[in-house]
């Protein structure tokens, strides 16, 4: 086959057309394109409940991970008419965006031919896209803070989850870090869940601070420790979502794990060619997200206590 060939795959009984399929994508693995496809088809089942009827921006690399990376809002004209969208407004620049806004793995895979990588959605869903469902922990370790920390960020944070009985759904990032997901119900508005993200952030870094910083500015934060993010529950502001393949050039995935498996999961080793055989096994584990919607109420109550502002 050609590097000019195409291919035709079926989607759900849908055919998307495949161009460049032996592009290389990932020089370190010698993945190309179309193995990312076959990958995100793999996976299929996982990632369209990860970004299902959420605006979602895409990370594209025309000409695989080695080159120029393109954050797209908008789709193309000359989509297909059973892609999905949802129109977004942002008030920063006054101008709307018609984003993807994933149903089904058909779109997903399309999103793959126009080479997107990385599939980083809101925390909110078409319906309301003003009040999150999603509150997102992201434990993003400083520059010279080791793996151990961030586990050690993890495990605190689920003590926190665990005292205010709230179910997180954690999973690698793709690159150094954690993420922890907890649904919520959408009663609050982006300020208000950021706000209590941070009163969130704040209790973590109390009872574990050696390991876990806040600081607003980055260079008040310790090199060492792990910085709780509570700016990623911002309004647009997105993160990677469960099963998203990272531009890097092993292609690393952001991976659901259990969290008895912190102590010993390796992110490195969480790849387009490991994952989907770990998928096949255990399913995906953020299955049970839906199950129930938290309160913030009182994480709220904490961001009043320690005078926090939105």
């Amino acid at each position: 086959m050609g590097s000019d060939d195409a291919v035709e795959v079926d989607v759900g009984g849908r055919t998307v057309r495949i161009t460049h399929p032996d592009r290389v994508y990932f020089p370190e693995r010698g993945a190309t394109k179309l193995d990312l496809v076959e990958y995100y088809r793999a996976v299929g089942d996982g990632v369209v409940r990860a970004l299902y009827e959420r605006p979602c921006m895409l990370h594209r690399f025309p000409d695989g991970v080695a080159g120029e990376k393109v954050h797209q809002k908008r789709v193309p004209r000359g989509a297909p008419d059973w892609l999905e969208t949802v129109r977004v407004f942002f008030p920063r620049y006054g101008r709307t965006a018609d984003e993807l806004c994933v149903t089904e793995l058909a779109q997903v895979i399309w999103a793959v031919q126009m080479s997107t990588v990385e599939f980083h959605p809101w925390n909110s869903r078409r319906a309301d896209t003003e009040h999150p469902d999603e509150w997102r922990i992201d434990l993003d370790p400083m520059p010279r803070c080791e793996f151990a920390t961030v586990r050690r960020a993890a495990h605190v944070a689920r003590e926190v989850l665990d005292e205010l009985g709230i179910v997180g759904f954690p999973k690698t990032s793709g690159g150094n870090g954690l993420h922890i997901y907890v649904r919520i119900a959408p009663r609050w508005d982006f300020g208000q869940v950021r706000r209590a993200a941070h009163a969130f952030a704040v209790e973590v870094e109390r009872r574990a601070p050696r390991a876990v910083t806040t600081a607003w500015w980055r260079r008040d934060r310790d090199p060492t420790a792990v910085f709780v993010d509570y700016n990623q529950n911002a309004r647009d502001h997105t993160l990677a979502c469960a099963y998203s393949v990272r531009g890097s050039p092993q292609g690393t995935v952001s991976t659901p794990v259990r969290w008895d498996e912190i102590d010993d999961v390796d992110p490195r080793d969480c790849t387009i060619a490991t994952v989907p055989g770990r998928f096949a096994e255990l399913g995906d584990l953020h299955a049970g997200i839906e199950d129930v919607a938290h309160s913030l109420d009182t994480l709220l109550e904490w961001a009043d206590r320690d005078g926090l502002d939105s």
